[in-house]
């Protein structure tokens, strides 16, 4: 009999397997199809001014005087050329953008260099890091569990995971920034077992590398160093000393950064958070973070209600999961498990949770709660496999959690599929940005449009030139100046103006203004 059950659970052990590298395949797919088909966003347009070397300030002296403009004028900050280099893009981060850690900036600046200027290469730098997740999580629950089973598991749910794919797809540190806490973590677990010198210089290069990638690793460092202290039960311990000196060297290789964002601070870069929010706003908002580890339509604040209200079985559902599966680690694994698991889930969501509901801010965005993600991912990976292959487990628990797991990964591919097919997603602020496509379509429909605007270069001009035709002219000037007459152009559209621009375009040239949209007017002729 016991036999038996072996032979099954052989059978059952490779058809797993072989249903995670379909997913895993799956998963690769939809890290890069229709890569560059949604709106290349403000936050990203940023990133590529950084890229560029160029600052916001020479741009907006440059392109701001009133002169005809192409799309390859308006690109020019947005790629890389020969006027700047690499120098150029740590300077322009450290002046204007200095809480943006360099690490992923220069990196992509030299993919784009090597690969081409487009859209979807840019992007796709972030999809090509997000495939070092797979091999990073799988050797993570190796250490972690000590079982291979559960690493393939957490493949499979992150291969699908709808918020691992909706970053892998942004031009921005997100997916960098996830592989780092992967690896410090393996790193920090590997060391805590060997004890030798140089697994503990290999967890310091992993905080360097982490420190270098995003501003909230600090975090998820401290949230390490509590892990350490706990297990070693507060002891001075060797673990606990060179833990100690490998978390103090790789600290102050980041000294001179923090420096730098100390004495140039961006406060302006998170004016977004300060909007003060109900509790049951709150509450709202960190059970859609939540849930779009597993299940993600793209619904956006902007959204109707009904959508929302239709979402909330779902999202309690997956909560539900969620909450059970870190029951489950633990009561049934030991204290450098469950403890782990924890620190990680609690390392950026505890002090958000509290910014949140004691100031009642909005800090919380998926973006910054990856850390809980990950740790959300290896509780469910754990809770899935223990209860499909354990003996101890009944025959219709079995099958019941194996429907469990099946509705799990078809929401993901799901979500994944309707993400696919966006212009635009919740992300990438639908409620400021969702009619670009459409001003886009618009404007350059006519044989020869011309766009007048004195808005703001970076993002917005930017983000139109990503989605124009190339026949179409900008024309940008400063606040409280009016633009030169000029002649040939079919259409004559108006972006965005301040009052002071409508009225002076209406008397130079001599025409009445048709409003489109909240964002467009165009010149009509008085006859």
């Amino acid at each position: 009999m016991k036999k038996q059950l072996s032979q099954n659970w052989l059978i059952s052990k490779y058809w797993l397997r072989f249903l995670i590298i379909i997913l895993l395949v799956i998963g690769v797919f939809f890290r890069f199809v229709n890569i560059d088909k949604r709106i290349y966003w403000g936050d990203e347009v940023f990133s590529s001014l950084r890229i560029s070397g160029y600052m916001q300030s020479e741009t907006r002296e440059q392109l701001s005087n009133g002169r005809l403009l192409t799309i390859k004028d308006l690109q020019k900050y947005q790629y890389p050329n020969p006027e700047k280099n690499a120098i150029d893009t740590i300077k322009g981060v450290i002046l204007e953008d200095s809480q943006i850690l360099p690490l992923y900036i220069l990196l992509a600046r030299f993919w784009v260099e090597l690969f081409g200027n487009s859209v979807a290469v840019t992007r796709s730098f972030s999809a090509f890091i997000s495939l070092l997740t797979f091999p990073c999580i799988y050797w993570l629950c190796r250490e972690l569990f000590e079982s291979s089973l559960i690493g393939w598991i957490a493949i499979g749910l992150v291969a699908v995971s709808p918020v691992h794919v909706v970053y892998a797809q942004e031009a921005r540190a997100y997916s960098l920034w996830i592989v780092a806490i992967l690896i410090s973590s393996l790193a920090l677990l590997r060391a805590m077992r060997l004890k030798t010198k140089v697994s503990w210089c290999i967890y310091t290069a992993t905080l360097v590398l982490g420190f270098y990638s995003h501003i909230f690793f600090s975090f998820v460092a401290l949230a390490q160093g509590i892990y350490v202290v706990a297990i070693e039960r507060f002891r001075f311990s060797k673990t606990s000393i060179y833990y100690l000196l490998s978390s103090f060297t790789g600290f102050i290789t980041f000294v001179p950064w923090l420096w730098i964002i100390i004495t140039n601070p961006q406060p302006e870069a998170v004016t977004w958070a300060n909007a003060k929010q109900t509790l049951f706003a709150s509450v709202a908002r960190w059970a859609g973070i939540f849930s779009r580890t597993f299940f993600d339509l793209g619904i956006s604040p902007s959204d109707p209600g009904k959508l929302k209200i239709a979402l909330i079985p779902f999202i309690l559902i997956i909560l539900a999961l969620i909450s059970y599966s870190i029951y489950v680690l633990c009561r049934r694994t030991s204290k450098e498990i469950w403890l782990f698991v924890l620190t990680l889930i609690g390392s950026v969501g505890l002090p958000l949770l509290l910014v949140d509901f004691v100031f009642q801010k909005r800090y919380a965005t998926t973006r910054y709660t990856l850390p809980s993600v990950l740790g959300i991912e290896l509780a469910v990976a754990y809770l899935f496999t223990t209860k499909l292959t354990s003996i101890y487990t009944k025959i219709w628990q079995k099958k019941l959690w194996s429907l469990v797991a099946v509705m799990v990964i078809m929401g993901g591919v799901i979500s994944c599929i309707v993400h696919s097919q966006a212009q635009i997603w919740w992300n990438q602020l639908p409620e400021r940005y969702q009619e670009y496509p459409k001003i886009a379509n618009i404007i350059s429909q006519g044989n020869k449009p011309l766009l007048i605007t004195d808005d703001n270069i970076i993002p917005s001009i930017e983000i139109l030139g990503h989605l124009v035709a190339p026949k179409m002219r900008f024309q940008i000037v400063e606040p409280k100046k009016l633009p030169e007459i000029t002649n040939g152009f079919s259409d004559i559209f108006l972006f965005k103006p301040s009052d002071f621009l409508q009225t002076g375009i209406e008397k130079i040239y001599s025409s009445k203004l048709q409003q489109i949209n909240d964002l467009l007017w165009k010149i009509r002729k008085s006859t």
